[in-house]
C-alpha cells in the first residue's frame, strides 16, 4: 500500500511534511522518533481523524483500523466494549484470554486500570478486519508480560489479515522486536526509512544514529 504525500500544519509552531510512504501488506512498519516529531499526527491523518492541509480524507477508499494513544472505555462491561467492533463473542473471548483478561469480561470497563484499559482497547480494534491497521503506542501502559502478549497478538493479526500495520512506538526495543520496516521522523520530517534490522543496526543518517545511540541501540 502506498499513501499519498501530504502536509499537516498546526498554526505557526509545527508542520508535518511527508512524501509518499510504502506500507507493505502483511508487514509491520514502526514509526520512531523523539517527542514532537509528528508520529501521532501521522497516525491521525492516515486514520482520518485529522484532515491533511489539502482537506478531505487522505485514504478514503481504504478500510482503516485505529487505536489512539489514549485508550478509552465506554460505560458498559469489558466484553461489551470489545464487541462494539464486531459481534463475534468467540473471537472476543479468545482475544481476552490471550491478554489474561478473561476474568474481567463482566466487570465495568470504567473500573479497569490503565494497562487493562489498553488491553481492552487493543482487543476491540483487533475485532475488525482492515487493509491498514494503525496502533499508536498500544502497549505504553502495559507491564512487560502484557506487552509481550500484546506484541504476539499484533504480529498474528497483521499476518492473518495480510494488512499493512503502522505501529507508532516510543520504544526502540519494541521496534526491534516487531518491525519489518522502520520510519524515523524528526521535527515533522521523514529523516530515514528502511528495513527494520538494517536501519536499527546501521542507520545512514546522523540524526537517526544520534537518536538510536541515545536510546542504547
Amino acid at each position: 500500500m502506498k499513501t499519498p504525500a501530504f502536509t499537516k500544519t498546526y498554526g505557526a509552531s509545527f508542520k508535518l511534511e511527508l512524501p509518499e510512504l510504502e506500507l507493505p501488506e502483511g508487514r509491520i512498519t514502526a514509526v520512531i522518533g523523539p517527542n514532537g516529531s509528528g508520529k501521532s499526527t501521522l497516525a491521525k491523518v492516515l486514520a482520518g481523524i485529522e484532515p491533511p492541509d489539502a482537506k478531505g480524507r487522505l485514504l478514503p477508499a481504504v478500510r482503516v483500523g485505529y487505536m489512539p494513544q489514549k485508550s478509552f472505555a465506554f460505560r458498559m462491561r469489558t466484553e461489551r466494549n470489545i464487541l462494539l467492533n464486531g459481534g463475534d463473542a468467540a473471537r472476543a473471548a479468545a482475544l481476552m484470554q490471550a491478554l489474561g483478561m478473561e476474568g474481567l469480561a463482566r466487570q465495568s470497563a470504567k473500573k479497569l486500570s490503565g494497562g487493562e484499559t489498553a488491553k481492552m482497547a487493543l482487543c476491540r480494534v483487533l475485532m475488525g478486519a482492515y487493509e491498514l491497521l494503525i496502533l499508536d503506542e498500544p502497549t505504553a501502559a502495559m507491564d512487560m508480560e502484557s506487552t509481550l502478549a500484546a506484541e504476539a497478538l499484533i504480529r498474528s493479526a497483521c499476518e492473518a489479515q495480510n494488512c499493512a500495520l503502522l505501529l507508532i512506538t516510543h520504544s526502540v526495543s519494541q521496534a526491534r522486536r516487531l518491525a519489518d520496516r522502520v520510519i524515523f521522523l524528526d521535527h515533522g520530517k521523514l529523516v530515514e526509512q528502511g528495513e527494520g534490522a538494517q536501519l536499527l543496526d546501521a542507520p545512514k543518517d546522523v540524526q537517526t544514529k544520534r537518536f538510536l545511540d541515545f536510546y542504547g541501540v
